[in-house]
């Protein structure tokens, strides 16, 4: 998809800036309604992560593993939502939303970056499911669905919402991102070093590229010569948006 159509079809927001996983900090973890709500106070596009669960719901975590966000250790994908919620809280003091949940509290006031984690196989089914979940957005232009899994991706194709393929420097030479394009994405999220490839240069001169995940200020001054936004943490909000705007 070009461009300018791919542009079409989203909320003008994401072009300020997407804030990975919620606008997180000390306070506020990553990937929690604090951090969602935060997002949804400075009028911030978010990413956010969703993970499926034994009983087919869709938690908000980027690793499988609760681990690193609530302390202890437990695999989303063996555990239900109700034993997430009995036995587990984010380092905050925050339950482990569900996607449901996020959506509740965003109501569409700002877009959402999905990611589908695809774990032991189970991209069909979480795809499926995300699409069901997604029959209550009004407005489609409100959602991207992206995911290093162009299985996961690919399957959510057809239904009105853009996609992006999740690509990092170090595995990708597992497919050829460009080749895949063609048939089944509409665009790229790239990590920030890929930027500096001639091919993604010549790539995103005609095609829309937003670049992950940029956390200090000489980051930011340097992938938005290429990328026509950018998903960011530990930076200002306001900032990034006049950055994105005046370059």
């Amino acid at each position: 998809m070009n461009k300018k159509r791919f542009i079409s079809k989203i909320n003008p927001l994401f072009l300020n800036g997407i804030a990975h996983r919620g606008l997180h900090n000390d306070k506020f973890t990553e990937n929690g309604l604090k951090a969602f709500k935060n997002a949804l106070d400075h009028k911030v596009a978010i990413e956010l992560d969703v993970h499926l669960t034994t009983d087919n719901d869709l938690i908000v975590c980027h690793d499988e593993d609760l681990k690193r966000t609530t302390g202890k250790e437990g695999i989303i994908e063996d555990l239900s939502v109700k034993e997430i919620k009995e036995n587990y809280k984010l380092l905050d003091g925050g339950e482990v939303p569900t996607l449901d949940e996020v959506f509740d509290l965003i109501n569409e006031q700002v877009p959402i970056v999905v990611e589908l984690k695809a774990y032991r196989k189970n991209h069909k089914p979480l795809a499926a499911l995300l699409l069901k979940k997604l029959e209550r957005i009004k407005d489609k232009k409100n959602i991207i669905i992206i995911s290093f899994d162009p299985r996961a991706l690919a399957a959510t194709r057809h239904h009105g919402f853009v996609n992006s393929l999740l690509v990092v420097k170090n595995h990708e030479p597992n497919y050829e991102w460009i080749y895949h394009l063609k048939f089944m994405f509409d665009s790229v999220d790239l990590e920030d070093v890929m930027l500096e490839q001639k091919r993604v240069q010549r790539y995103a001169k005609n095609h829309f590229v937003n670049c992950w995940t940029i956390q200090k200020e000489e980051q930011l001054q340097k992938v938005v010569k290429v990328a026509d936004v950018v998903t960011y943490q530990f930076l200002d909000p306001k900032h990034v948006e006049e950055v994105l705007k005046n370059r």
